[in-house]
């Protein structure tokens, strides 16, 4: 197969813990094609979405690990598939980028995610969807109803809606003396909406990172286990990764709304689950997979390229 990847710059990529890179090992030693592309390498010109392709290379070399060729121009419906893995900041120009991914498919391109179920499914908001598996929520911009969630909940987390790596987070309790400083600079003073939740204290144990390959969950989850101090359990500010296999409760949320973000055409979608309760549905570039498979061995990547492999067809 030529698999078309859009990532974000090469030499900005951590092969030792990068889940991008190491579905671009497994393509390689099956003999797939590989191609790399930036955001801004995606245009549209004529009436085609066209890619600014570079065919890669792959080197066993610690300090330079992939030769690219020079950029080709190539309509995105000639790659046997197009994996979109540019990571957050979901901005406009995000945005953007998936009307043009949009356009591709509507022209014979094969795109991983779907451009519009990662539009749809904002990685905050879309817990909403499976209430039954939520803490208490509260979406607001208004700092009156903040307030009277945390006078309810007594502990509570405030996040950005458009944020990743934990940024932006704060854990607030109903005597903390900057609350009110606190949700003016969130809200930009009633301006921006954000989300808050019932503290979860089973994230002493760990933010779990359950990946769903076509809908089907891999048998381990990556428990990200905060440092000591820090509330936020993110590998991004300091948490470190454990290996688990799945509990009961996390297969059952996983088998549960599997099939429905597979049916939205989201291909591999990383769940967040805290303790019982989904707290994130991360579908713009997951990660895990180096993690997971240097503990337990088990080959997330090739899980994956069975799967792509498998709904490309000969």
């Amino acid at each position: 197969m030529k698999i078309g990847i859009i990532l974000d710059p090469l030499e900005h990529i951590k092969t030792y813990k990068d889940s991008t890179f190491a579905m671009m090992l497994e393509a390689s030693r099956r003999g797939h094609e590989l191609f790399a592309m930036e955001q801004e390498d995606v245009v549209l010109r004529d009436g085609g979405v066209l890619g600014f392709a570079r065919k890669l290379t792959l080197l066993d070399d610690t300090l330079r690990w992939y030769a690219a060729d020079d950029a080709l121009v190539r309509p995105l419906r000639d790659f046997d598939l197009v994996l979109m893995r540019k990571d957050p900041p979901f901005d406009m120009e995000y945005v953007y980028s998936t009307y043009l991914l949009e356009l591709a498919e509507a022209q014979g391109a094969r795109i991983f995610n779907k451009p519009l179920a990662i539009r749809d499914y904002n990685e905050k908001l879309a817990i909403a969807k499976f209430p039954q598996f939520t803490a208490p929520t509260l979406v607001t911009r208004r700092a009156a109803l903040l307030k009277e969630f945390l006078a309810t909940q007594r502990d509570v987390i405030l996040k950005p809606l458009d944020a990743m790596g934990g940024s932006g987070i704060f854990r607030v309790t109903r005597d903390d003396p900057n609350l009110n400083v606190i949700i003016e600079t969130m809200t930009g003073m009633g301006t921006r909406t954000i989300m808050a939740q019932r503290f979860i204290p089973e994230i002493a144990q760990g933010d779990k990172r359950i990946l769903l390959i076509d809908g089907e969950p891999v048998p381990y989850v990556l428990a990200r286990i905060a440092a000591e101090g820090e509330t936020r359990a993110n590998l991004a500010a300091g948490g470190r990764g454990v290996a688990q296999p799945l509990s009961p409760r996390d297969r059952l949320i996983a088998e549960t709304i599997g099939p429905d973000l597979r049916a939205a055409g989201l291909f591999l979608v990383g769940l967040d689950v805290i303790g019982d309760y989904l707290t994130e549905i991360n579908v713009t570039s997951p990660t895990g997979m180096r993690e997971i498979a240097a503990q337990t061995g088990f080959n997330v990547a090739g899980m994956m390229l069975d799967a792509l492999e498998r709904v490309a067809g000969p």
